[in-house]
């Protein structure tokens, strides 16, 4: 199979997988719409190629494929996550805690100072994302350290991001402040071991976290409402069950995921 297929395929299943999730958790509180529901597998399927052009992350074989998958899901979460909190306006009302750049709970109204802070943001984190590729093409540190220091940076962007939206809300909560960084740094050791690059085990640890982390709070409490609609009314019920069928798919490519990464450490 011809690599840029291969590669559009794992951008499609990061896609589905986060549709998937983000279906289950929002549509009894916000209907559902297939523009929205297929927009995280539209973004990764054109992204996937230049993702893998940019990270130099060809999946030629199942270790290189497993990391491609980390980073993809993590440049989508970095894409849109960055455009809802800095980009997108939309009625904040509707949700608990905003999902709008907010200080203190209390979300910036101004279009345009969101704008401005968007692109410094933007900025710093590509910025950032460029000087570690450069700096450290390989890195001399063994898999172990290398994933406790820079592997779990990720982690932490993730934790800090997190605590500063939610905290003002929900308060702090010391063991959800530290989970994301403890699931990166083991996700990157296995990808460091499987051959990373110091910039791609960042990235694809930051991902395979956010699966992770979204999966648990998703699937495994399914009657409580997530931080952002706690509160919330359900105003569309029959997703409650609709949803339901969603549950194979978003099984079958965790099974993916798993086989794939069973089959990285194999030929190692």
């Amino acid at each position: 199979m011809p690599v840029v297929v291969t590669t559009v395929i794992i951008g499609i299943l990061v896609g589905t997988h986060v549709s998937c999730w983000g279906m289950y958790k929002d549509a009894p509180h916000e209907g559902f719409t297939w523009p929205k529901f297929v927009r995280s597998m539209v973004l990764t399927a054109l992204i996937a190629p230049l993702v893998c052009e940019l990270f130099h992350v060809a999946p030629v074989d199942a270790p290189s494929a497993v990391i491609l998958f980390g980073v993809l899901y993590a440049s989508e979460r970095m894409i849109l996550e960055a455009w809802k909190t800095f980009f997108r306006n939309q009625d904040q009302s509707k949700y608990a805690i905003p999902m709008q750049l907010a200080v203190f709970g209390k979300p910036i109204q101004s279009t345009a100072m969101r704008v401005v802070l968007g692109c410094i943001y933007l900025g710093i984190l590509v910025g950032g994302i460029v000087l570690v590729a450069r700096l450290y093409p390989v890195s001399p540190l063994s898999p172990l350290l290398l994933a406790v220091t820079l592997g779990a940076t990720g982690g932490w962007v993730s934790a800090f991001g997190g605590a500063w939206k939610d905290a003002p809300i929900e308060g702090f909560e010391t063991l959800k402040f530290f989970r994301s960084p403890a699931i990166a740094a083991s996700y990157a050791f296995l990808l460091y071991w499987l051959g990373a690059t110091p910039i791609q085990g960042v990235l694809g640890a930051l991902g395979f976290t956010v699966a992770t982390t979204e999966t648990y709070k998703t699937f495994f409490f399914p009657s409580k409402p997530r931080g952002k609609f706690a509160g919330k009314p359900v105003l569309f019920p029959d997703m409650m069950h609709k949803r339901q069928y969603l549950i194979p798919v978003y099984g079958g490519i965790w099974l993916v995921i798993i086989v794939g990464i069973v089959a990285a450490v194999r030929s190692k």
